[in-house]
């Protein structure tokens, strides 16, 4: 990786992303898990044929590349997207913050931590609940595996944190400190997709994300639909409401299932599906809800339609 130190280096100190010093240790820790899966896949695989769903911990090759191929690209496009918000960001820091604070003051990186953390659990729960939205986050759900391969699927439009992330400029925090900030809430969240750590501590569960979770997030399970939205904090969700328990192993994936590797149906078939059902509408308000009603919204109509008739009395 003395590439990514080499090409560091020509960047300002205060742009040099952490995520990229990072990633080989994440490569690492994916390496010795899947090697660890696949020391287990003996004795996994016949529970796993008769289940008909992958094992604990559980490793495919195509899916892997898949998620390590969306990886790599959403480097480059969160790097596009970054270079846009700073734009914007160093602009309303400037001109329009009624302070300034000091990134040498210890409570201004609180302020930035938290403040991303915080922000990020709403634009992850708009996210689940809003459908355009939904679109660039349901590729990192796609994949029926649990492990640190399923953490580097990323998505590559991060216009949605992007918008999220103004009020922090505007609360006179400096831009560069905004996207550390959140390469650091990124480089936490990567250790939390695992199946190999079981329940940890109580008082750290009761405030942290752990992989017991985030493993409920990316339930399709209907106990665990639209849950544990957290990135680094879960007390969010125990705040709002959103916060649920792991009692059973889950059901990775989409509550349809996408039977596919290739990286750009992965990443744009939903935005197709949207413009198919919005195509298909005759009303506005029809149309409307399809783009940013939630996730499998129906008019009232196509609901009634599909449901089953009364039964009757027989005579």
């Amino acid at each position: 990786m003395s590439w990514i130190a080499g090409f560091l280096t020509v960047l300002p100190e205060q742009m040099r992303d952490p995520v990229l010093f990072a990633i080989p240790f994440f490569l690492l820790l994916l390496i010795l898990e899947w090697t660890a899966a696949r020391k287990l896949d003996r004795i996994e695989r016949a529970a796993e044929a008769r289940s008909a769903r992958p094992g604990s911990g559980a490793y495919l090759t195509a899916d892997s590349w898949a998620s390590i191929s969306m990886g790599l690209v959403s480097v480059a496009t969160t790097a596009g997207w970054k270079f846009i918000a700073l734009i914007g960001y160093a602009a309303l820091y400037a001109y329009v913050a009624p302070w300034h604070l000091s990134p040498t003051r210890w409570y201004t990186w609180v302020i930035a931590i938290v403040g991303v953390d915080l922000l990020y659990y709403w634009y992850h729960r708009f996210a689940h609940r809003i459908r355009l939205i939904w679109a660039t986050h349901q590729a990192h759900h796609s994949s029926q595996y649990f492990n640190f391969a399923t953490a580097l699927r990323q998505k590559w439009n991060n216009s949605g944190e992007i918008v999220m992330w103004i009020p922090l400029p505007l609360l006179g925090i400096p831009p560069w400190l905004v996207f550390v900030s959140f390469s650091f809430n990124l480089i936490y969240q990567f250790w939390v997709h695992t199946e190999r750590i079981g329940r940890m501590w109580t008082p750290f569960e009761f405030v942290f994300n752990t992989p017991s979770h985030h493993r409920v997030h990316h339930g399709m399970d209907p106990e665990y639909l639209d849950k544990n939205y957290g990135g680094v904090f879960i007390i969010w969700d125990r705040l709002f409401g959103s916060f649920r328990e792991e009692t059973f192993r889950p059901h990775y994936g989409l509550t349809k299932q996408v039977n596919t590797f290739n990286v750009w149906k992965l990443q744009t078939h939903e935005y197709l599906a949207i413009a198919r059902d919005f195509r298909s509408a005759n009303r506005l308000r029809d149309r409307l809800g399809y783009v940013f009603g939630p996730p499998g919204w129906q008019p009232a109509t196509v609901v009634r339609s599909e449901a089953p008739a009364p039964l009757t009395p027989s005579r």
